[in-house]
C-alpha cells in the first residue's frame, strides 16, 4: 500500500516510488494526520456525551457544555488538516482491543468516552504547538473543562440514581453474598452497601472489586462501609459513614466531589451535624432493635417522623426493618428505607426485593 503523497514514476522501463515531499515537508503532513485523527476523536466522544446529558439525564447545561466544546474543536479543523486524511494508509483502523467491542453498562461507555477526549486533547495540546501555538493553548484548556464535565457529569449521575433509590441493601457476611444480592438486583435493586467489620482486607478487597462489578454490569450504586481506601481502589459510588469514623470534610478530599458519602444518625443533632458537613445522605435509626446495631437503643417511629420534616438530604430509614413492618414506617413518613436481614436471610431475595420496592413507590406520586 502506497504512503500518503508517494506516486509512481517509471523511468527507462523501472518503476520506482517518488515523494514529492521534502524532509520537512513530510514531518508537516503526518502531524497534519495527527490532528485530523485527534479532532475527529475528540468531537465523537464528547458528541456521545452529549447524547446521554441530552436524553440520558435532561441536563440542558452540561448537554450545551458538550455542545460548545465541539464547535469549539471543529473550528480548529481546516481544510487542509482534513486534506492530509489517509483513512486507507492509517494502519489504527485495524487496531482493536476486547474492552472497546464491549461495554458492562452506561458506567463504563461514559468514562470511555471522557478517556477518549482527553486523550485526545492531550495529543491536540502537544502536536498542535508544532501547527499553530494558539491551538496548544486553546485544547489545553478545554482538556481542563472535558475534567470537569466528568466530575459533574458522573457526580450528578450518581446523585440523580441515588434520589430513585428507595430500598438500601446493606449486606452482611455470608457464604452466598454475591447470589444473594444478585438476586436483589435482579429484583430492582439501585442502592448495596458493602459491610463486613471482620473479614481480611484481601477478602473485603476481592468481595468488593466483585460486588462493585455486579452492581454497575445491573446499573446500581455501590457503596462500601467505613473503608475509604477500599472505595478508591474498587472505583465505588462511595463510602458510609459511621459517627465514630473519619469527618466527612476529609472523606470528602480523598473521594472527591463526584462520590457520595453517607452517614449515620441516631438522634436530632447528629442528623443537622451531617447535613451541615456535606454529607448526601443520611440513615436514619436504628428504627427497631437489631442486632447489626448492639447497644444501640431503638429510636423508634418518633425519630422517622422527625426526619420527615427536618432532612434536606435524602435518609433512609433502617434498623430492623422488614415486610413486616415496613408499612408503619411508611405510615410514619418514610419514603425510602434500608434492610440487612431482611434480604440476607430472605429464601426469595428476588421477590422480597419486589415486595420492598412496590411498598415503597405506593406512596410515591
Amino acid at each position: 500500500m502506497k504512503q500518503a503523497g508517494w506516486y509512481d514514476k517509471s523511468t527507462n522501463g523501472i518503476v520506482v516510488m517518488v515523494n514529492p515531499y521534502s524532509q520537512k515537508e513530510q514531518i508537516q503532513q503526518v502531524i497534519y494526520r495527527i490532528l485530523d485523527a485527534n479532532l475527529d476523536r475528540a468531537r465523537e466522544g464528547l458528541r456521545i456525551l452529549e447524547e446521554w446529558c441530552r436524553f440520558g439525564l435532561n441536563n440542558s447545561q452540561m448537554a450545551n457544555e458538550c455542545k460548545q466544546l465541539r464547535q469549539e474543536i471543529a473550528a480548529w479543523h481546516s481544510v487542509e488538516l482534513r486534506a492530509a486524511r489517509d483513512t486507507q494508509g492509517d494502519i489504527g483502523t485495524e487496531l482493536s482491543h476486547p474492552h472497546e467491542e464491549e461495554r458492562s453498562g452506561i458506567k463504563a461507555l461514559l468514562l470511555a468516552n471522557f478517556c477518549r477526549v482527553q486523550e485526545a486533547l492531550r495529543v491536540l495540546e502537544e502536536y498542535g504547538k508544532l501547527y499553530n501555538s494558539d491551538m496548544g493553548k486553546a485544547c489545553k484548556q478545554m482538556r481542563y473543562r472535558v475534567y470537569t464535565l466528568e466530575t459533574n457529569l458522573m457526580g450528578y449521575e450518581r446523585h440523580q440514581l441515588l434520589l430513585r433509590s428507595h430500598l438500601y441493601f446493606v449486606t452482611s457476611p455470608a457464604e452466598n453474598l454475591l447470589v444473594t444480592v444478585e438476586a436483589a438486583l435482579k429484583g430492582g435493586l439501585t442502592l448495596v452497601q458493602y459491610r463486613d467489620k471482620d473479614a481480611l482486607d484481601s477478602l473485603r478487597l476481592e468481595n468488593a472489586k466483585q460486588l462493585c462489578q455486579l452492581c454497575h454490569h445491573y446499573g446500581a450504586l455501590f457503596v462500601i462501609n467505613d473503608r475509604v481506601d477500599l472505595a478508591l481502589a474498587v472505583d465505588a459510588d462511595g463510602v458510609h459513614l459511621g459517627q465514630e469514623d473519619m469527618p466527612i470534610a476529609t472523606a470528602r478530599k480523598l473521594l472527591g466531589p463526584q462520590r457520595l458519602i453517607g452517614r449515620s444518625t441516631t438522634n436530632s443533632d447528629e442528623m443537622q451535624r451531617a447535613i451541615a458537613e456535606g454529607a448526601d445522605y443520611i440513615g436514619v435509626g436504628p428504627v427497631y432493635d437489631t442486632p447489626t446495631k448492639e447497644g444501640k437503643a431503638a429510636t423508634g417511629l418518633e425519630y422517622v417522623r422527625y426526619a420527615v420534616t427536618n432532612s434536606s438530604v435524602p435518609w433512609f430509614a433502617i434498623g430492623g426493618i422488614d415486610t413486616t413492618n415496613i408499612n408503619d414506617v411508611i405510615d410514619a413518613g418514610a419514603s425510602r428505607v434500608a434492610v440487612v436481614r431482611s434480604l440476607m436471610q430472605a429464601e426469595q431475595p428476588t421477590l422480597v426485593t419486589q415486595y420492598l420496592i412496590s411498598q415503597l413507590h405506593r406512596i410515591q406520586p
